[in-house]
């Protein structure tokens, strides 16, 4: 990685990744565009406890649940950075019925599709949320680009706002997590190249479904049982996909009787977590094919979700398909 070194700060690792591959320079400020907005959530989420910004906005958003007041202020805030920096064509919101198109992004390379606030129904209890964001490259200039593979983006990533804040993403070259130091208001290098265990010890269902759940799922959580996981799962998907990032193990919402196509949405949560553990050395499937295989239909597709190490998914999938 030549010039990269721990504790080197965002901004410059940004730079030197896209030196080292040639590039124009145009995804550099889009990521930088990213790096100011989930700045300015951090600062929004930190307070949370004493502004009135906590509960719910009184609305319902295009998946029909309550919007909380922080969901609000992260979207625009997530909205007004992407539309400025001018790298972005388009950009698709979860929060949002459409994509918009801003005008300063007419010439822009790129389309993003992002979750301002997952994991919001924690916030008043002060549990970890983050920031999920996907990149593609525009080819039509329609809403249509952003019906693209998972195997086609160009860059994804997460912050998660926990005890500390992180920001973890790929560029289709590795993974590596940066930690933002609250003093000198930098993202630092502090995870770099970033790798899955090819086995963990942890799964992570909500097994309160364990009875709507197909029995071949059930099976397989049995099993992992037997062989002495420990199962944690914090419902906060951003949370629960970082501890399988660093630790291993495996991370699942399957489909069950209640919902048909599990709750977790392609382009916004599924996809991009997908190709960051891939890029970790990980799996992702729906339980039927790689996630980041699935051709999007619609903008707001849901999809079953199963990623982590290697050992448990194919475990998984020898259940799931046999």
């Amino acid at each position: 990685m030549g010039n990269i070194k721990i504790g080197m700060d965002l901004n410059s690792f940004i730079l030197e990744q896209g030196r080292q591959r040639g590039s124009t320079g145009a995804l550099s400020l889009a990521l930088m565009a990213i790096e100011a907005a989930t700045k300015r959530i951090t600062a929004h989420v930190r307070r949370a406890g004493l502004s009135d910004i906590l509960g719910k906005a009184g609305s319902i958003n295009i998946q029909g649940e309550e919007v909380q007041k922080l969901d609000v202020i992260s979207n625009e805030i997530m909205i007004e950075h992407l539309s400025k920096c001018g790298q972005f064509y388009a950009l698709a919101s979860e929060e949002l019925d459409e994509a918009i198109f801003p005008e300063e992004g007419k010439d822009g390379k790129y389309i993003i599709a992002f979750d301002p606030l997952d994991g919001s129904s924690n916030i008043d209890v002060n549990v970890s949320i983050g920031t999920i964001f996907s990149i593609h490259r525009k080819i039509n200039g329609t809403e249509e680009d952003f019906l693209q593979e998972g195997y086609k983006q160009v860059a994804a990533g997460y912050v998660i706002y926990g005890s500390s804040t992180m920001l973890v993403y790929s560029t289709g070259y590795g993974v590596n997590g940066f930690t933002l130091d609250p003093t000198v208001g930098m993202y630092l290098l502090s995870h770099p190249d970033i790798k899955l265990p090819e086995k963990g010890k942890i799964y992570s269902l909500n097994e309160s479904n364990y009875k709507k759940w197909e029995k071949p799922l059930q099976e397989y959580t049995d099993k992992l049982k037997e062989e002495g996981y420990t199962a944690r799962y914090i419902g906060s998907m951003v949370a629960d996909v970082h501890r399988t990032l660093i630790k291993g193990g495996m991370f699942g919402y399957p489909a069950d009787s209640k919902n048909k196509q599990g709750k977790l949405r392609l382009l916004y949560e599924a996809s991009p977590m997908a190709f960051l553990i891939e890029q970790a050395g990980g799996k992702a499937t729906t339980g039927k094919e790689d996630i980041l295989k699935v051709k999007p239909t619609d903008i707001h597709q849901r999809v079953p979700v199963f990623l982590g190490s290697n050992y448990e998914i194919d475990l998984l999938l020898n259940y799931l398909q046999s």
